[in-house]
């Protein structure tokens, strides 16, 4: 039998071929959270139910995460949520029974709305009020875009 020599050329495609598989299957065993980890996460809300209120404990860290006015989330969730509530200290106080999953889903929708870049999907931004109309600046991009939801 005759072995045949691979030349430098054959060896290196050969190497690539291995090297693309083996990439594509340590990919593959890789966690989903490994994957696709975005930089910025909208906090959930850790309710509890007393009596008929329903009390958000991190409200404070909530804030400070969107990086927004607990006086204009407050305004925004009793909108959305047809509640009355208040602050008290570091946790919000709401006027009666929510479940968790739908303040959270408000949260969501507010981070949406009020935070998240609409070009660049970045939550570098702050409110700007010029005249009468809401806009929502871009710290990253400078995008400057009106928001479409009032309180």
């Amino acid at each position: 039998m005759l072995k045949k020599k691979q030349t430098e050329e054959e060896q290196r495609v050969e190497y690539s071929l291995n090297y693309e598989e083996l990439l594509r299957h340590a990919q593959a065993q890789l966690p989903e959270s490994a994957v696709q980890k975005e930089r910025f996460e909208v906090p959930k809300a850790i309710c509890l139910l007393e009596g008929p209120k329903t009390i958000v404990t991190n409200f404070s860290q909530i804030c400070s995460i969107l990086r927004r006015e607990p006086a204009h989330l407050l305004k925004y969730l009793q909108h959305e949520l047809a509640t009355p509530a208040h602050i008290d200290g570091q946790r919000l106080i709401l006027g009666r029974k929510l479940l968790q999953s739908f303040i959270n889903e408000k949260i969501e929708v507010y981070a949406r709305d009020f935070v998240i870049c609409p070009e660049c999907k970045k939550p570098d931004t702050k409110l700007v009020k010029e005249d009468r109309v809401l806009f929502i600046k871009c710290m990253a991009c400078g995008a400057k875009a009106p928001v479409k939801t009032k309180i």
